[in-house]
C-alpha cells in the first residue's frame, strides 16, 4: 500500500493532509524518513511514526479504554464530554465507536472500534460475552440478595427473569457481578430489584480483557491474540 494511503486509512487527515505530512518529512518507517507519497510498503506488522509518534497499522482498529466518570458513551454527548475526546485525533477521524455503553457515572473497561461486524458480534445476545462489574451498594448486602441475583430477578420492562452468571461478595457493601447480557441500566436495576441500591459501578473486565493497570482515562490497542480470545465462546 502507498504510504499516503496508509496515513489516510489510519485517520491522519485528508489525502492532501497526508501528502503534506510526507513531503514535510514528518513520516518515518524503521527510522527512515519517507518523503515519497507513492512509496509502496507492506502493511503486515507495519509500524510508522508521524511527527515522532509511533503508530501501528491496523486494518480495523480495536482499543480498550479505562473510562472515567462524567464522560458519555455517545458520538453526540449532551451534558458531559464524550469518551471519544479521550482518544487521539486519528482514531476519532477514522470513526471509532463504543462497543455498547457505560453510564455517565460508571467507570471501567470500554471497547471502541471501527469494525461494524465486531460491534454486532460483541453486542449480540447470542454470543454472551461475559462482563464483570465491581459494585458498591448503599446498604449492606444480605446473602439472600446475592442468591437472588444468580437465581433471577424480574425487571419492570420484561417478564422474563434476568440472572447474573456469577455473584461474589467482596465486602460488606461490595459485590462482583458477572453478566452475559446487556439490558439498559441492568446492574442498577437488578440491585434495585433485590431491595438495594447501586452507589458506584465499575466494569473491570470484558470477556478475557481486563483493565489491569491501565490508568483512568487512558487507552491501549487490543492485539490480535486478545481479540481472538474475546470472540471465543
Amino acid at each position: 500500500m502507498r504510504i499516503s494511503q496508509v496515513l489516510f486509512s489510519q485517520g491522519f487527515g485528508t489525502r492532501r493532509d497526508c501528502a503534506g505530512l510526507i513531503h514535510a518529512g514528518a513520516v518515518e518507517v524503521a527510522g527512515r524518513v519517507v518523503d515519497d507519497p507513492d512509496e509502496e510498503l507492506p502493511t503486515e506488522d507495519l509500524v510508522f511514526s508521524v511527527q515522532g509518534r509511533a503508530w501501528p497499522f491496523h486494518d480495523k482498529a480495536l482499543v480498550l479504554l479505562h473510562k472515567p466518570t462524567h464522560y458519555e458513551c455517545s458520538q453526540k454527548p449532551r451534558h458531559h464530554p464524550g469518551v471519544l475526546s479521550l482518544l487521539p485525533t486519528p482514531l476519532r477521524v477514522r470513526g471509532l465507536q463504543p462497543v455498547g455503553r457505560l453510564d455517565e457515572d460508571t467507570t471501567g473497561a470500554l471497547l471502541l472500534t471501527d469494525d461494524g461486524t465486531l460491534i454486532h458480534r460483541l453486542t449480540s445476545p447470542k454470543h454472551h460475552v461475559p462482563k464483570v462489574y465491581e459494585i458498591t451498594a448503599k446498604h449492606a448486602l444480605a446473602d439472600e440478595q446475592i442468591a437472588r441475583l444468580t437465581e433471577g430477578v424480574v425487571l419492570d420492562d420484561d417478564p422474563q427473569p434476568v440472572r447474573a452468571a456469577a455473584a461474589e461478595r467482596t465486602g460488606e457493601f461490595t459485590l462482583r457481578l458477572t453478566l452475559t447480557e446487556g439490558k439498559y441500566h441492568q446492574v442498577k436495576r437488578m440491585l434495585a430489584a433485590v431491595g438495594n441500591r447501586c452507589e458506584a459501578l465499575h466494569r473491570s473486565r470484558i470477556g478475557a480483557l481486563a483493565l489491569d493497570d491501565l490508568p483512568v482515562g487512558q487507552w491501549r490497542w487490543v492485539g490480535p491474540d486478545e481479540r481472538a480470545r474475546l470472540l471465543q465462546k
